[in-house]
């Protein structure tokens, strides 16, 4: 069973509006030691040690076509092994050769690692390869991956496993901590859950050709905390499904991101710390991953822009980003979360935006098609706290006149109060174009999702009140994922959650995009 315990005085004190951020956090987590097979956990728990300190873990990315896969990986030392044994008979692999280079050691304990890249090409559809790659002088198990069909794609959507975040919930007689390595028990209570969604999303859906996640792999927050990652890489079913992953404000402002993942056509657009914009071609698709924990739209645009250019004949185009510019979570969806709204709707209507992917408020929500009121609205930014550690998440800043903007206005604050209703007015930005369909056919505007948390390491309120943009939400406090069937001429995308006995349940009935023509 979850944690369902509403402690009252918490709640009061977390919904007090004043003058620090009001969060909407709540106290329903996965609980791994309740949920799942309790042998499972167990092995897990007694493998933790070990895991918590193997940086190593292998991660497989989208390249920039559906015939190519890119790895990452650490091997432990001053020199890379950047080599991929790759091919279709697992006694005759062919070496792949990639670049490499230093770790900061202060993410990894002062230890020395290097990061490897290498990138397989000329892969052919349907078809089941082996793979195992160098470890300094050794080199890993054979694993298995299968290329799916590049006409007719399925995808796993996914939100914010956030491995770490169930920090300070109960487990036992204890809590659970965030600590150092092995010690921070919240990731591998999270890390179990993130395995046990994965595995049993792939029982579900065995033809997945890869997997979107729309930000927050960790909860590292500007921290080192490699053992997060660890768990997270180390879910059985990423040995097999390529990840397109997205960067989170939790994965933000460490370098550690970018090491993990070999994202392809990386733009150098957007960048913070972890890395920024970039894109693939997949399929019938062109999937653009956006790094919104960057406040220039701008570079946005000309990452969207180069993405068409590179592939102007995409009949779908699917942008992922982490913050949910049109969500329905209490925690961010009418604060920090529609901080690009302005600025993003006329840019995706300007490129014919089909879908757009969002995560960050730990809730699901569908939207109505949307597209933009063709009026002229103030741009917003965040910008870092004194600290630089973190984002300041009580205030936005008009980017043109630098006014600063409390979302918590304190009681009695009749300017701030003032202030925050014209920031809100002003994001009331676009047009509804659809109710209650569930197929829609050749649509003028843009389809926005936001998943929930798919490890459980935390769960969000929805608003008081659903906004009239949205069209489905949800929020069980249940672990959540969702599949995207993709062809030539329909987009369709169905969310289910998994119950604490394992068994899957329909969360939204299945939502269809309809094109009877070429873009």
């Amino acid at each position: 069973m979850r944690r369902k315990q509403i402690i009252s005085a918490f709640l009061i004190g977390a919904m007090l509006v004043g003058a620090q951020q009001a969060w909407a956090a709540t106290v329903h987590y996965n609980d791994s030691s309740l949920t799942g097979d309790p042998e499972e956990w167990n092995a897990y728990v007694a493998g933790w040690e070990n895991l918590a300190n193997d940086y190593t873990q292998v991660s497989l990315t989208p390249g920039c076509a559906a015939t190519e896969i890119n790895f990452a990986w650490y091997n432990q030392g001053t020199e890379g092994s950047p080599i991929v044994y790759f091919g279709t008979d697992p006694q005759n692999l062919k070496a792949y050769h990639g670049t490499s280079n230093s770790v900061d050691p202060s993410l990894t304990g002062g230890k020395s690692y290097c990061y490897n890249y290498v990138t397989v090409t000329g892969l052919a559809e349907n078809t089941t390869y082996y793979y195992a790659v160098a470890k300094g002088d050794t080199v890993s198990a054979t694993e298995v991956y299968r290329t799916g069909d590049f006409d007719s794609v399925n995808i796993l959507y996914v939100g914010d496993p956030q491995v770490g975040a169930s920090k300070g919930q109960p487990q036992g007689e204890g809590k659970l901590v965030q600590g150092t390595g092995a010690a921070n028990t919240a990731a591998r209570n999270d890390g179990f859950a993130w395995d046990r969604t994965l595995d049993i999303a792939l029982e579900q859906n065995p033809d997945l050709n890869f997997m979107i996640s729309a930000g927050d792999q960790v909860n590292n927050t500007g921290n080192a905390k490699e053992e997060e990652y660890a768990a997270y890489l180390s879910a059985s079913a990423l040995k097999s499904l390529p990840a397109a992953t997205t960067i989170g404000n939790h994965d933000s402002l460490n370098p550690d991101y970018s090491y993990h993942f070999n994202n392809p056509n990386p733009t150098g657009l957007g960048m913070t710390q972890a890395g920024g914009d970039y894109y693939y071609s997949y399929g019938p698709g062109l999937f653009i991953m956006l790094n919104t924990n960057n406040y220039n739209a701008a570079e946005h645009k000309e990452a969207i822009r180069q993405a068409v250019e590179a592939y102007p004949d995409a009949q779908w185009r699917v942008v992922t980003i982490h913050q949910d510019i049109y969500g329905s979570g209490l925690d961010h969806s009418d604060t920090d979360g529609m901080i690009l709204r302005t600025q993003l709707t006329p840019i995706f209507d300007e490129f014919d935006i089909d879908v757009v992917l969002q995560g960050h408020d730990h809730t699901y929500s569908r939207s109505k098609l949307l597209y933009g009121d063709q009026k002229e609205h103030n741009s917003y930014e965040f910008r870092l706290n004194e600290a630089g550690d973190d984002y300041d998440w009580d205030n936005a800043y008009n980017k043109e006149t630098g006014e600063k903007i409390s979302l918590y206005p304190a009681e009695g604050d009749a300017a701030a109060a003032e202030a925050k209703d014209r920031f809100t007015a002003d994001n009331r930005c676009y047009t509804i174009e659809t109710a209650g369909e569930m197929t829609v056919t050749d649509p003028k505007g843009t389809l926005y999702m936001t998943a929930n948390s798919a490890s459980g390491s935390k769960y969000y309120e929805l608003t008081n009140a659903q906004q009239d943009y949205i069209a489905n939400r949800s929020q069980n406090w249940l672990p959540s994922y969702s599949v995207i069937n993709m062809d030539q001429n329909h987009f369709s995308i169905a969310t289910y959650q998994i119950t604490d006995s394992g068994a899957v349940e329909t969360i939204d009935s299945t939502f269809t995009i309809q094109k009877t023509a070429g873009r």
